[in-house]
């Protein structure tokens, strides 16, 4: 399923379901980047433990495609599917001049984020009802003219790993609901996705900073009693992906287009490559058919489909960011383009998101 259907409905159970003379109700939603469905089995984890008796907790959700953070969580914030919303990469690129910019660099660009669709901020204001960001993707631009109540963008070179800073943003926030009197907050963490990156997500030092995901669950619900919230305050916690293994060396399983026969890049005019498991090509005039031809069935783990032929449950055809080529590989593998291409992480997030080890969690406890 798809886990923004899932947030609406939890959030509607929030502010419809509670009787008349309850305190007005307020949501916090905080996004663990890469928090794969499985990463509290193996791990101690108290908090989100008695969260998930107190409240509801979900076996596992299915992101949508493409499974990385930019796409994923406007999907969250807005509902819809990555081809509707149109933030289809974390990279902001213009086919015509070639240029690409970086996940970060990218916040900052208004048009990518700002093309027709409503974050959950923006709708709820336009509601009479106050909102707030906090780091969460998206939070930088403003939508037909209209930016968060309150917010706040990560700077540059941002240290995710930072337990401390991670408790001094929760009580920001908190200020904000308490002190603003916000109705909705969405709130950003960078991990556990920048420690399985490094180290992969059967890593003891993943297991590490899942157990400081669990302190910090454990001070945010805290911290929703010392502000005096508890009456008011519902929490959803969820991710936008999961994470998979790749290797390194001579294990690496590793898909390089320019060894492929038949296949040129001197036919291609744009890509998107060496980015994880997945890519996107733009032919030159008049190539699509050989470049297409070359790769369809070259490797018995690369998935290769023109815009029109892609799978309809994958949403990711009706948009004109989209390239006219998509490729993917199965899992444990990675795409590269050309021999040059160095792999230095271990894990890997961005292929179909139909695969076990991308689907990611989703639990919520409600206001006491």
């Amino acid at each position: 399923m798809l886990w923004a259907a899932s947030l609406c409905i939890l959030w509607a159970s929030f502010t419809l379901g509670v009787p008349v003379n309850r305190e007005r109700q307020k949501l916090l939603l905080i996004s663990f980047d890469g928090f794969r469905w499985d990463y509290d089995h193996d791990v101690d984890t108290p908090n989100l433990d008695q969260m998930a008796i107190d409240g509801v907790k979900a076996h596992y959700v299915t992101p949508p495609y493409i499974t990385v953070t930019s796409p994923t969580h406007f999907t969250l914030l807005t509902g819809r599917y990555v081809e509707n919303h149109g933030v289809i990469h974390n990279m902001w690129f213009n086919t015509t001049t070639m240029e690409k910019k970086p996940y970060y660099q990218t916040q900052f660009v208004n048009e990518w984020w700002d093309n027709g669709t409503l974050p959950i901020w923006i709708t709820a204001q336009r509601q009479g009802l106050k909102a707030g960001s906090l780091h969460f993707p998206g939070t930088a631009s403003s939508y037909q003219g209209q930016v968060a109540m309150m917010r706040e963008v990560e700077p540059i070179r941002y240290n995710y790993k930072n337990e401390t800073a991670w408790y001094e943003n929760t009580d920001k926030v908190m200020d904000w609901f308490r002190d603003e009197d916000l109705d909705f907050v969405s709130m950003y963490f960078g991990e556990p996705d920048g420690t399985g990156h490094r180290y992969g997500p059967d890593s003891p030092e993943r297991r590490e900073m899942v157990k400081q995901v669990d302190r910090t669950v454990g001070y945010i619900r805290n911290s929703t009693e010392n502000y005096g919230l508890t009456k008011q305050l519902n929490i959803i916690i969820t991710a936008d992906h999961g994470m998979t293994s790749i290797y390194r060396g001579a294990q690496l399983e590793e898909i390089t287009l320019s060894k492929i026969p038949g296949f040129n890049f001197q036919d291609v005019s744009f890509h998107l490559l060496d980015y994880g498991p997945s890519g996107m090509l733009l032919p030159k005039p008049g190539k699509l058919e050989t470049i297409y031809n070359a790769l369809k069935g070259a490797h018995p783990h690369l998935h290769v489909y023109k815009k029109e032929e892609m799978p309809e449950h994958l949403h990711f055809s009706n948009n004109d960011r989209i390239l006219p080529i998509i490729l993917w590989t199965d899992p444990g593998y990675v795409l590269n383009g050309n021999l040059l291409t160095v792999v230095k992480k271990k894990m890997r997030d961005n292929r179909t998101n139909n695969a076990d080890d991308l689907k990611t969690t989703i639990e919520a406890t409600w206001a006491s």
